[in-house]
């Protein structure tokens, strides 16, 4: 994420300067709250959410420290108060567990693989404006929530490459089983297979039954959309993290072994259905690279984050790491009919 090195005017209705942006590089945006904040969390959120959100629009994202959340009930209030309708998340690549409707536990995913940038969602029709987490309990080591300026991912991409993602958008393949990643009834919310096959429907999913009650679905999405509120372009997709070149080596052939190269639980390729090499994955992770910047997570801290503006990871860690999420605000213009769609129709 490119950073400016000193605070910027905030827009009307922006905090007081007491609420002032620690902006330094190679971190993210942090406003530490004042010390009576943490006496009701909730409360405070409320109080400032408007100045909290002009600041997510400006900076992309912001981390959120002296709160001290504790559990997931005040992390919850703290969300709704700041987003008040949460999202039901569909579609999910790996388990959560629900602590209470639009509340959720991060992705289950080992605690020594990392989660590369990604989107959160942004294979779905509709897929999440706004990111919340809380820090319940931080990592012994390592386990930062690490964001990246999807604009400025976006400008230092190959143009060559940029303009064939915009003409073709990029292609996602799932094989739901029962070992690998979310089952089709986590990631869809039924077991009622008539259910998912109207989703799928609805959400433009190419969908075959697998010998067995397996499920293999293919979706193509837009790689680059524009901000709903700037209207800037933006590097908007999961192309390398779902990719088979992100996985680790050995995870991977294993997986290829067992399920053969067509049965992997995801992937990603070329919107025209061509496979996209190992030398596009790192090119698109070492971009990513480029651009991120990080903060170790600490008891009690909130983190907003801008999820077209701003892609965000998961590095490895040490357990414990206790971080709850939600999504908020459908971005149904993120995916309405654009040139990808008109030139595949």
């Amino acid at each position: 994420m490119s950073l400016p090195t000193s605070a910027t005017p905030t827009p009307a209705g922006a905090p007081a300067p007491a609420m002032d942006v620690d902006l330094h590089p190679g971190k993210p945006p942090i406003l530490h709250t004042p010390a009576h904040a943490s006496e009701d969390a909730p409360g405070w959120a409320a109080e400032h959410r408007r100045a909290l959100r002009n600041l997510v629009t400006e900076h992309g994202a912001l981390l959120v420290r002296g709160l001290g959340l504790r559990d997931t009930g005040q992390a919850g209030a703290v969300f709704h108060h700041l987003a008040p309708r949460l999202m039901t998340e569909r579609e999910s690549f790996a388990p959560r567990h629900t602590h209470a409707p639009g509340v959720y536990s991060s992705t289950a995913w080992p605690a020594n693989q990392p989660m590369c940038m990604h989107h959160e969602l942004s294979y779905t029709h509709a897929p999440p404006g706004l990111l919340l987490l809380a820090c319940l309990t931080p990592p012994a080591t390592g386990g930062a929530t690490a964001l990246a300026d999807a604009t400025a991912v976006l400008d230092s991409l190959p143009s060559a490459l940029v303009q064939r993602f915009e003409e073709e958008g990029w292609l996602l393949t799932r094989t739901y089983n029962d070992e690998i990643g979310a089952s089709w009834s986590e990631a869809f919310g039924t077991d009622d297979k008539a259910a998912v096959e109207e989703y799928c429907r609805a959400n433009t999913i190419e969908f075959r039954w697998q010998p067995g009650g397996g499920l293999r679905t293919r979706q193509r999405r837009p790689a680059v959309v524009r901000h709903p509120v700037t209207g800037r372009r933006c590097w908007f997709n999961q192309i390398a993290f779902l990719n088979e070149w992100t996985m680790a080596p050995e995870v991977r052939e294993y997986l290829i072994d067992v399920y053969g190269p067509e049965g992997l639980p995801f992937n990603t390729r070329f919107g025209n259905g061509d496979p996209i090499g190992e030398d596009v994955v790192q090119l698109i992770n070492t971009v990513y690279e480029s651009h991120t910047v990080r903060e170790p997570w600490q008891a009690g801290d909130l983190m907003l984050v801008d999820n077209v503006r701003t892609a965000h990871s998961r590095e490895p860690f040490e357990p414990p790491r206790d971080v709850v999420v939600a999504l908020a605000e459908p971005l149904h213009p993120a995916t309405s009919p654009s040139t990808l769609e008109e030139n595949t129709r």
